[in-house]
C-alpha cells in the first residue's frame, strides 16, 4: 500500500509501533532483542488489552523465546482487533477507514480507486466501491529485527553452557518462528553463519505448495558484494532473501558501518545494474536446495529493494524510487518526533526538538566496537559525564546482551561496564604514558556507553513500567538527518511530509541526502588519519588508501549523476566541488 517503511529504531522505540500503524497499511519493525523489555511491554498491552497476563519469568526453560513468540503473537491479535474496527467503520470526515485512505499515496491503485468512489454521485454505485474497498485493505507488516551479531551463549541455572540452540539471536529467532506472524525477520549487523545456519531448521521459511512464504527473510546491507554473499549462503540452504534493505553506512541511526568509502549513490547503482543477474543466480543455487528438501517450486519468488538511511525529503524519496528503481525507502529517525508512532520521553523529546548539528555524531560508544550515532544531550550520555567526573566511570551490567570482553576475567564482560573501566584505567595508570596519549586512551575505555538499559528506559518511562530504583538514563541513537526536523509531529503530518503533500523542512537549508552522507565519510576519514598518523599500522594505511579511492569515485560518480536530477542541481553539485581533487 505505501511507499515506505518505518525501520527498526533503538532496542524499544519501535516494538510497539505495530500496533500504532499497521491496521493504517503502514509496515514498521520492532526489535526483538531485549525479551526482559519485551515481556514488559506485554504486560502492559495485555492488561491494556483486556486480556490475562501470565509471566513468563526468566527461570523458566526457554525462557527467551517464549516471551517473544507470547509478545508477537500479542501484537498481532492487537493489530487484527485495530483493523477488523477499522474495515467496519463508514466512510465519513475523521473516521480511521478515511484515514486509511488519505494517507496513501496518490499513486497507489486502491487511492485512486478512492478518489473515484468520493466524485460518484449514484448512492448505490458509491455503497458497491466502498466494499470492494473494504475488501481490498491489508495490514502494514509486523516485521521483526535480529542484530546478527549480538548471539552470546547462555547458561541454563545450575551454570551449566546451553547449546547453540539457546544463544541470544537463536532463541530471538526462534521466537518470531515460533509466532503467529506472518512476516519478515531483518538480520542485520553482519552475516552470522551459527544463526544463518539454524534458520534452515524452521519449515516457516519455506514456500508452500503454492509458493507463499509464512515467514520471510529480509537482509539489511551496505554493499552490494555482502549482499551477494550472504544470499547465496542461505539460497544454497534452500532460504530465500525476499528483500534486500540497503542502508546508508554512516548517514542512518543506531550502529553505522563504515564500508570501505562506498557512497550509496554507487552502491544503488550496482544494485540497480546487477539486480537481475543476482536474481538468477540466487535462483539457481535456491532452486536445487529446494529440491533436496522435497519441495517443490514452480517460479522465481519475488525479491525487493529498498533503501534507508539519511532520506529527509519527498524529492529524494521521489528520486530513489524513480532513478534507481528501488521498491521502497526506510524512514527511521524523523518518526521519533511522531510521540504517536514511537516511544520517546518527553525529556528526550524537547532535546530532540530543540537538537542542531553538533548534537548528532558518530561515536564509538557501542561496546561491540562498532561505530554508533549518538545524540549529545541524552540523559545517558550526561550521566557517563558526571560518573566519569565522580571517578566512578562505567555502568552496572545487568541484561549482559553485549558482554564480549575477556581480557580480565574468564567470563566475558560488556566494555560498557564499571568492572572492566575500572580494570582497564588500572592497567592504563600503570604504563606511563604521556599526559596526552593517556588522556585519548582514557576517553576511549569510558566512552563506551550501556545500551542494553539505556536503549529501552523511554519505552518503559512511556509505558509507566520503570521499576523503583531503575536507572532512568535514556540512550538513543537518531541519524545525523534528525537535525534539520526541529518540531513535534503527528503521523499524518510525516506521511503527507514523505508523499509532498506538505513540507516539514520549508526554508530548512538542508544539504541533499548524498551530499549529507558524502561530509560524513570525509569526517570518518580525516579523524582515521589523525589516528593513522598516532597509531601507525601498514594495514590501516592501505584500508585508508582504498578508501579515499573509493571516496573519490563516488564523488566523480555524483558530478555524472547531479545533471539528471532536474531541481536539485544547483545546490548539490555546488556542494560537490569542494571536494573535486585538484
Amino acid at each position: 500500500m505505501h511507499t515506505f517503511h518505518i525501520p527498526v529504531l533503538g532496542l524499544g522505540y519501535s516494538v510497539d509501533t505495530p500496533i500504532k500503524v499497521a491496521h493504517l497499511g503502514i509496515s514498521s519493525v520492532a526489535s526483538i532483542v531485549d525479551d526482559e523489555m519485551i515481556e514488559r511491554m506485554r504486560k502492559h498491552h495485555t492488561l491494556e488489552n483486556g486480556e490475562i497476563y501470565t509471566p513468563i519469568r526468566s527461570n523458566e526453560t526457554d525462557f527467551r523465546s517464549r516471551r517473544i513468540t507470547a509478545y508477537l503473537d500479542l501484537v498481532a491479535r492487537r493489530v487484527e482487533r485495530n483493523f477488523q474496527h477499522l474495515k467496519q467503520q463508514p466512510f465519513t470526515a475523521d473516521t480511521l477507514i478515511t484515514r486509511y485512505f488519505e494517507l496513501l499515496p496518490d499513486t497507489s491503485t486502491l487511492k485512486k480507486k478512492y478518489n473515484k468512489m468520493l466524485l460518484t454521485e449514484s448512492m448505490e454505485e458509491r455503497v458497491r466501491i466502498q466494499e470492494e474497498l473494504r475488501n481490498q485493505l491489508v495490514k502494514g507488516p509486523i516485521d521483526v529485527n535480529i542484530m546478527s551479531k549480538v548471539d552470546k551463549l547462555n547458561k541454563d541455572v545450575h551454570g551449566v553452557l546451553l547449546d547453540d540452540a539457546f544463544s541470544d539471536a537463536s532463541a530471538a529467532l526462534r521466537g518470531f518462528a515460533k509466532s503467529s506472524l506472518q512476516s519478515s525477520v531483518v538480520l542485520s549487523a553482519g552475516m552470522n553463519p551459527r544463526l544463518y545456519n539454524y534458520l534452515e531448521s524452521f519449515t516457516e521459511f519455506y514456500p508452500d505448495q503454492y509458493g507463499r512464504f509464512m515467514k520471510k527473510v529480509i537482509l539489511k546491507v551496505s554493499d552490494f558484494r555482502s549482499a551477494f554473499i550472504q544470499a547465496k549462503y542461505l539460497a544454497k540452504k534452500g532460504i530465500w532473501v525476499s528483500e534486500f534493505r540497503i542502508e546508508s553506512g554512516l548517514n542512518c541511526g543506531g550502529h553505522a558501518f563504515a564500508t570501505d568509502g562506498y557512497l550509496l549513490g554507487p552502491i544503488l547503482e550496482e544494485f540497480k545494474t546487477k539486480r537481475r543477474e543476482m536474481l538468477a543466480d540466487l535462483f539457481a543455487l535456491y532452486h536445487p536446495a529446494l529440491n533436496s528438501k522435497n519441495i517443490c517450486i514452480h517460479s522465481v519468488p519475488d525479491q525487493i529493494i529498498t533503501v534507508q538511511g539519511g532520506i529527509g525529503t519527498a524529492e529524494e524519496h521521489h528520486f530513489l524510487m524513480e532513478h534507481y528503481e528501488v521498491d521502497g525507502t526506510g524512514w527511521g529517525s524523523p518518526f521519533l518526533l511522531v510521540p504517536e508512532v514511537t516511544n520517546v520521553d518527553e525529556e528526550t523529546l524537547r532535546n530532540l526538538v530543540d537538537a542542531d548539528q553538533l548534537d548528532y555524531y558518530v561515536s564509538n560508544s557501542s561496546p561491540l566496537g562498532v561505530l554508533f550515532n549518538n545524540f549529545r544531550k541524552s540523559s545517558a550520555e550526561k550521566q557517563r559525564l558526571k560518573r566519569i567526573a565522580k571517578g566512578r566511570p562505567g555502568s552496572p551490567c545487568n541484561k549482559k546482551y553485549l558482554v564480549s570482553n575477556t581480557e580480565f576475567t574468564t567470563e566475558p564482560i560488556c566494555t560498557a561496564s564499571r568492572q572492566y573501566q575500572q580494570l582497564k584505567i588500572g592497567q592504563l595508570q600503570s604504563l606511563d604514558l604521556p599526559d596526552d596519549e593517556y588522556r585519548r586512551q582514557f576517553h576511549a575505555i569510558t566512552e563506551k556507553l550501556c545500551l542494553c538499559d539505556g536503549l529501552s528506559t523511554a519505552t518503559l518511562i512511556r509505558n509507566h513500567e520503570m521499576k523503583t530504583r531503575e536507572n532512568r538514563a535514556v540512550a538513543i541513537c537518531p541519524g545525523p538527518n534528525l537535525a534539520w526536523f526541529s518540531a513535534v509531529y503527528s503521523l499524518d503530518q510525516m506521511v503527507q511530509h514523505i508523499y509532498g503533500k506538505t513540507n516539514l523542512l520549508s526554508g530548512v537549508d538542508r544539504p541533499h541526502m548524498f551530499i549529507n552522507e558524502l561530509n560524513l565519510y570525509t569526517e570518518y576519514y580525516q579523524k582515521e588519519l589523525e589516528t593513522l598518523a598516532v597509531q601507525f599500522s601498514e594495514k590501516r594505511q592501505k584500508y585508508l588508501a582504498r578508501f579515499r579511492e573509493q571516496l573519490l569515485a563516488g564523488i566523480q560518480y555524483y558530478m555524472d549523476l547531479f545533471p539528471q536530477m532536474i531541481g536539485q542541481l544547483d545546490a548539490a553539485k555546488a556542494a560537490l566541488l569542494q571536494y573535486e581533487p585538484a
